[in-house]
């Protein structure tokens, strides 16, 4: 046999055996402390056909999540590439690639729906949903994070934390989602690594565990120090094309660049000292065994604390890298197999009671035009499979399902069953929206509301009706509203259709028609928002619609509390029908009741009112909500409570309804009242000497300056501006005043969360 044969007959078997092994990782090669990382050749792309299926244990459902501009998308393609999944590093610039396929992504370079993706990494299971940066669709986080176990919270390295970082991870803590943070652009010239900790700690409040020291700053970076194992891995591009496949693992030593030496024993012993202060386990451990050196502890060790901190959300791993550089994302995807819980390490209490049923929550809707509606399920418990019935909870209603797919972004491939823990795609189901609870039959909810009554817990809820329907997903309320019309009446019914659907789609776009005028409204979260939807009906569904000017969503509440008396009696053909209601309004803190009014009965009428009579009690509240006494905005900000409410025999609920709309008209009227306006937190980083002329412009806005920040040479203005001077059109002369004052240094404003509604 030739040389050249030789060699290629050993390249197959040891290719042969990596696969078996499972080590999509890489291909190693040992010369004394050095290993070199391959992963798949190029042509090795995988088939989603083969991902593994393996133990509950080996899945990680993540998301990622992050400000505008990051790096999300980025991250998540290199993910992709060095799973071994994709032929090709997508960018975003280029428009090219796999989770941001919409024509207005790729236009924009912005990341508008969240997308779902499906790999598997080292025998891990991983699905991936890329979420939007953008304060316009932050409702695709919401929905993201409510089905995900952890994530992955990105940042500019030369920023910190920046506007929409904030959301996010409130977003993340209010569903109790452990993190990992991944600190990118560390080759920009301002990346700072202290200032990012520092700013994670104070902005976020969370306590952040360096896993990594970088090696070289700025262009010169070339690779991380993991601390766990004192070991140095260098990528060592030779081109802009090189795609980061190969780099170098090398253990440090005495040769190594002295300070670098310094720096990593000092954090290491930090990293030691922290984790020991979070983990009861690990300091045992030291004090026992390694209190006369703490350096010598195993790293395997050490990572298994760090897990048990992260899980218990007592502190985030920090890790960093560049991934336009193509640096730093395999030890990224380690560390989310290493840190991030598996499903079962999660604890959903209301799963408990279907036990091996199946349970599944319909997190996102999209529509298809060859498949029509595609549902996306997260599934809890139990085994789904496609041409099966399954039960609605939330609609009552029994549906088929047709197909069952794995998602990829907007390529699926169709798979004969799905287990807990998992992500589907669904095919069929025609009524199901977001939020709804999925169960394999009405036998399986009647069984799980049976065990939820027997549970000591769910007694004290108790009712034979105990809730076994998970929680949906919260909607905000849109901000932004406008009128659209169609180029004429004939595509009016086809303009409702396309309405329909992009609601069903996007539950925070809201649709009325306006009872004076009989125009449609259409309500979003912002300016970006609405022209996406305009863009996508003109698209998707070829109408050319007319959008009117933009207007604020503004609200009304009350300054004082008020209790009132009102009496209605009518005889409607030889039907008197009598009413007298007495209730009382207050104001209270908007940030309390999450911006909407409460609705409370006292403790003697509670027990006294048939459902019938309390439901249109609350539907007369209800209305009165919609338009207050001012000038007609919904009202927000009350608590409610009906004192008494009296009835005469054959009085019908709507006169129960009207009676209570007409006192509630009465109470705000003499409460006194008050607009709200929606208020915007605005970020602008400027060149000191040019501060005043900025400080100005904001103060002709009626914006409030909350701090004045330093970063790096500059200064970083924040402040809460209301929504209506923040438009295009504002924020343009806002844009052009900072580019005639900083012509050679780069101005950013940011919109953060749409806060609440002040005066």
């Amino acid at each position: 046999m030739s040389g050249r044969a030789l060699q290629t007959f050993s390249r197959m078997i040891w290719g042969r055996y990596l696969l078996t092994a499972g080590l999509q990782g890489c291909r190693c090669r040992l010369s004394c402390h050095l290993k070199r990382h391959y992963s798949f050749l190029p042509d090795d792309v995988k088939s989603l056909r083969a991902v593994v299926n393996p133990d509950i244990s080996k899945i990680r459902n993540i998301g990622i999540m992050a400000h505008i501009d990051a790096g999300k998308t980025t991250t998540t393609e290199r993910m992709l590439y060095y799973s071994g999944y994709t032929r090709a590093l997508g960018d975003v610039d280029d428009g090219d690639t796999v989770t941001d396929f919409m024509a207005q992504e790729r236009e924009r370079g912005i990341t508008i729906q969240s997308a779902a993706v499906t790999f598997d990494w080292k025998s891990h299971r991983i699905n991936l949903i890329d979420t939007p940066g953008h304060v316009d669709f932050t409702l695709e986080v919401e929905r993201a994070l409510r089905v995900l176990d952890g994530a992955v919270a990105v940042f500019d390295a030369s920023a910190g934390v920046e506007a929409q970082t904030l959301t996010v991870w409130r977003q993340a803590e209010k569903h109790h989602i452990p993190c990992v943070c991944f600190l990118n652009k560390m080759d920009k010239p301002a990346a700072n690594l202290s200032f990012s900790i520092e700013s994670i700690k104070q902005k976020l409040k969370a306590n952040p565990v360096l896993l990594q020291i970088p090696v070289g700053s700025g262009k010169n970076f070339t690779g991380v120090v993991d601390l766990l194992t004192n070991q140095k891995l260098i990528w060592k591009l030779k081109s802009m094309r090189d795609d980061g496949r190969v780099f170098e693992i090398k253990a440090l030593d005495q040769s190594d660049d002295p300070e670098l030496l310094q720096v990593v024993g000092e954090a290491r012993t930090a990293l030691i000292e922290q984790v020991a202060d979070l983990d009861d386990e690990f300091a045992e451990l030291l004090l026992t065994n390694f209190s006369d050196n703490f350096d010598a502890v195993p790293s395997i060790k050490l990572q298994e604390a760090i897990r048990r901190v992260t899980l218990a959300r007592k502190g985030v791993p920090v890790l960093c890298g560049s991934s336009l550089r193509n640096k730093g994302v395999q030890p990224l995807l380690d560390a989310i197999t290493a840190y991030l819980p598996a499903p079962n390490e999660r604890h959903h209490d209301l799963v408990r009671w279907y036990k091996d049923d199946l349970c599944a929550l319909a997190f996102k809707v999209l529509h298809d035009k060859q498949r029509g509606p595609l549902v996306f399920l997260r599934i809890y418990s139990g085994t789904l499979k496609p041409q099966t019935a399954i039960h609605n909870i939330n609609r009552n209603s029994t549906e088929r399902m047709s197909r069952l797919l794995v998602p990829f972004a907007d390529q699926h491939v169709e798979i004969p069953s799905m287990t807990a823990g998992n992500i589907a795609l669904t095919v069929g189901l025609k009524q199901t929206v977001t939020g709804d609870t999925i169960v394999s039959s009405k036998a399986a909810a009647a069984a799980a509301a049976r065990r939820a009554q027997n549970d000591s817990g769910a007694e004290k809820k108790g009712g034979e009706h105990a809730n076994i329907i998970l929680s949906g997903v919260e909607v905000p309320d849109p901000v932004f509203f406008c009128t659209i019309e169609p180029p004429s009446m004939a595509k009016q019914a086809d303009l409702e259709n396309a309405l329909n659907c992009l609601q069903r789609e996007d539950p925070s776009l809201k649709v009325r028609v306006d009872p004076d005028s009989g125009q449609t409204i259409l309500c979003g979260m912002g300016e970006l928002h609405i022209e996406i939807i305009h863009d996508r009906i003109r698209r998707e569904y070829g109408i050319e619609t007319h959008l009117g000017p933009l207007q604020v969503a503004y609200r009304e509440t009350i300054l004082n509390e008020v209790s009132t008396t009102d009496t209605l009696d009518r005889t409607v053909g030889e039907r008197r029908h009598v009413v007298t209601v007495e209730l009382a309004v207050r104001p209270v803190d908007i940030t309390s009741v999450g911006g909407s009014c409460e609705i409370t009965f006292t403790e003697k009428l509670e027990g006294q009112l048939l459902p019938g009579v309390k439901e249109a009690v609350e539907n007369g509240v209800h209305s009165s909500y919609l338009q207050g006494p001012l000038l007609g905005y919904p009202v927000q900000g009350i608590s409610t409570l009906i004192q008494d409410v009296t009835i005469e025999p054959g009085t019908s609920a709507a006169m129960v309804s009207a009676c209570v709309s007409r006192c509630m008209l009465k109470a705000l009227r003499l409460a006194g009242g008050q607009v709200l306006e929606p208020v915007m937190s605005l970020e602008v980083t400027v060149g000191e000497e040019h501060l005043s002329s900025v400080l100005g412009d904001l103060a002709q806005r009626r914006g409030t300056v909350r701090d004045i920040q330093s970063r790096h040479d500059n200064k970083v203005l924040l402040a809460t501006v209301p929504l209506a001077e923040m438009m295009t059109k504002e924020l343009q002369t806002l844009h052009n005043l900072l580019k005639l004052l900083v012509q050679d240094l780069t101005t950013r404003v940011k919109k953060v969360s749409f806060s609440s509604f002040l005066l």
